[in-house]
């Protein structure tokens, strides 16, 4: 497993020692990011192996997961998938666990890209929060709030995009901006450091809602390459 290493410096990342600690740990002094570091036992290449080649995102339910073929350390990686969405569901969340072997790509998002590969910020109009964990192949990115700068705030992004919108800087245009999701989404500044969320590792990272005490946590899924493994991930 890949372990996580907080980027120095930056005390918005809490690493926390159980699921106990990860629930109950509140978002609060500048924190809005906990991550649960873990080495879990089993062999999640050989589940995503057992699933087979296909195309785009692939939901797992557990019927499915608990008919593969596999070896004693792929039941000790189904075992794992599983008790960790019986955690979540326990916490009146709903967990949804993917095999992703690509993403749709956003083909005309104009000035500001709008699919999962730019760096964003997840919103809702309730109190929340993300929680993720990648347990194969490529996981996902963190960028540091005072390393990212929204695009709409880049003066000529903004400009096209007030262009696009065909009216004035008022309130108007700002709900067309929250209407589209631009002014969920972040350019890394120069020398930014992005980081790996890691292998394994369960997190819980906060979202941009009303009143929040924090920042949302600024994170990505990783670019996608040739040849790279599916990933295998679970999200709630």
């Amino acid at each position: 497993m890949i372990r996580f290493t907080p980027p120095p410096d930056y005390p918005r990342i809490k690493v926390v020692n159980s699921f106990h600690e990860l629930v109950t740990t509140r978002f609060q002094g500048g924190i809005n990011a906990l991550c649960w570091q873990r080495t879990l036992p089993g062999d999640f290449g050989e589940v995503v192996e057992q699933l087979g080649v296909s195309e785009g995102i692939v939901t797992l339910d557990e019927s499915r997961l608990l008919t593969l073929p596999v070896s004693a350390a792929g039941r000790a990686a189904i075992d794992v998938l599983l008790e960790d969405q019986r955690l979540l569901r326990d916490r009146d969340l709903e967990p949804v666990l993917n095999c992703i072997h690509g993403y749709p790509r956003d083909e005309e998002s104009g000035p500001v890209p709008t699919d999962v590969f730019s760096f964003h910020a997840d919103s809702a109009t309730v109190e929340t929060d993300t929680w993720l964990c990648t347990y194969h192949g490529p996981s996902s990115e963190g960028l540091r709030n005072d390393e990212a700068q929204r695009r709409v705030d880049i003066p000529e992004t903004r400009a096209e995009l007030l262009k696009l919108f065909g009216g004035h800087d008022n309130d108007a245009f700002r709900e067309y901006l929250n209407e589209n999701c631009y002014d969920l989404h972040y350019a890394a500044v120069a020398q930014a450091q992005p980081f790996s969320f890691g292998l394994g590792n369960l997190w819980r990272i906060a979202v941009d809602w009303p009143g929040s005490p924090v920042p949302p946590c600024i994170h990505r899924a990783p670019e996608t390459q040739p040849g790279q493994p599916p990933r295998l991930l679970l999200i709630s």
